[in-house]
Parts: C-alpha cells; structure tokens; sequence
C-alpha cells in the first residue's frame, strides 16, 4: 500500500516548480491531490495530467482559503495534508526596498502561510490528524543580504511553523517546515551553483524537495512536529569561500 493511501492533500503554488514537483510525488504515493495556484493555466494543466483537481487560489485573501478548503472537504470528505508552498521573492538593498515590495513579500509568504494554517486546522480539528507542511527556505535559518523582505518572510513561516505545531500537537495535527537551498528551477536559472559553495556541488532538484515533504506528509513521521527539515546540499553548514 502506498504511503499516503486515502489521504487528501492540498498543495499552494502547485503550478510549476517545486510545487508541481510536491504535487507529483504526493499523487504517486497514493494521495488525492487538489493543486491550487494563482497561474490558473500552469495548474489547470498538471492537475489533468495527474487526473486530479485544480482551484484558483490567492493565498492572501481568507475567504478564498475558506471557499478553497471548504471545496477540498465537500470533494473529498476530509483534508488531511496541507502544502503551504506558494511564495514570491524579490532583490533589493536595505537602501532600495520599497515598501509595497516588501509588504507583498511578507504578504504571500508569510501572511499566506498562517491563513492556510488557520484555515486547515479548521477542518483538521475535528478529526483529531492531520499534517501542515509550510515552505520556508534556508534564508529562513540564515541572513541573506540580497533578500531582506524573502529572508524576513521565511524566518517568520519558521516561527510559525514552531508556534502553530506547540498549539496543534494535542489535536493530533502536525507542522514542519522544510528548508530548500539552491533549487534547480526557472526562478534560479539564472544563478551559477559553483558561486553558492554547496558542499555536494551542485543545486538541487525539485523532485529531492518533494521527496522530504511526502514523508512530512505521511505517517512515517508521525513523531515530527514544530521542527525544521533541511534540503540543501549542505549549504547552511558551510562557511562561504568565494
């Protein structure tokens, strides 16, 4: 029986990267999967292609969140596994960071990953299961000076991570955060992996992310909760030569 037989998940961002990657891993072990995004064709065409549904989804705007949960739970009968992975990141000085820019940042990454928190545990209370996994970065363990805003908004989906997990632990539902280094994707093709003085060196794939978020998911790490889950080559532990 596969790992994730008869659970229901929902993955934010779902629509390229990394999330697809999430939304891939998680359907072939056995789960049923509604993709939501905010590129509504990116993700109309995955969820076809793994025979699974697709939502709009605006993760800054409760409402949606409670339509889009309330729709998974009518669908399906039940949510079992949340993927908070929808995020933005934009590059700015201290002396250049605009204010609306950064308040988007904080918006999508941050805001948007307690919204579908609260929204889940709604559902998942009930139950008493369930398994919340929010995508923080390693610029949420570590500064990043060409980030502020990003960095600012994963070191908080860390903190909530440990805040939420504390309050949800005796609901029986659980929330991790996974920590991705340098991800071989659109958003970083344009970053050289030998300039990052990655221990393994090379960036990683979408699908090595996804492999640690389907065990979050699963039962298999049923003791897990509150804590950090690191896939990165090795970067947050080396110190930079170049």
């Amino acid at each position: 029986m596969s790992a994730l037989h008869g659970k229901v998940a929902l993955v934010t961002g779902a629509g390229r990267g990394i999330g697809a990657a999430i939304a891939r891993a998680l359907v072939r072990d056995g789960a049923a999967v509604v993709l939501s995004d905010v590129l509504d064709a990116d993700g109309e065409a995955l969820a076809a292609e793994l025979g699974q549904h697709f939502l709009h989804l605006d993760v800054t705007d409760s409402a949606a969140w409670t339509a889009v949960v309330a729709d998974v739970v009518e669908r399906h009968g039940r949510l079992d596994v949340l993927v908070n992975n929808a995020g933005i990141a934009t590059t700015a000085s201290v002396a250049k960071q605009e204010l609306e820019e950064w308040n988007r940042v904080l918006e999508v990454n941050l805001t948007g990953t307690f919204l579908g928190i609260q929204a889940a545990a709604r559902v998942m209370r009930p139950r008493g299961s369930g398994s919340i996994v929010n995508l923080s970065s390693v610029d949420g363990l570590r500064g990043n000076a060409a980030l502020h805003a990003y960095t600012a908004s994963k070191f908080g989906v860390t903190g909530i991570t440990k805040s939420t997990g504390i309050e949800l632990g005796r609901h029986g539902i659980r929330v991790n955060s996974v920590h991705p280094g340098l991800i071989a994707t659109e958003m970083t093709s344009h970053l050289d992996p030998e300039s990052f003085s990655i221990p393994l060196g090379v960036a990683g794939s979408p699908d090595e992310v996804a492999e640690l978020v389907a065990f979050l998911a699963s039962d298999a790490s049923r003791y897990s909760t509150a804590s950090e889950f690191v896939v990165d080559g090795g970067i947050t532990a080396c110190l930079p030569h170049r």
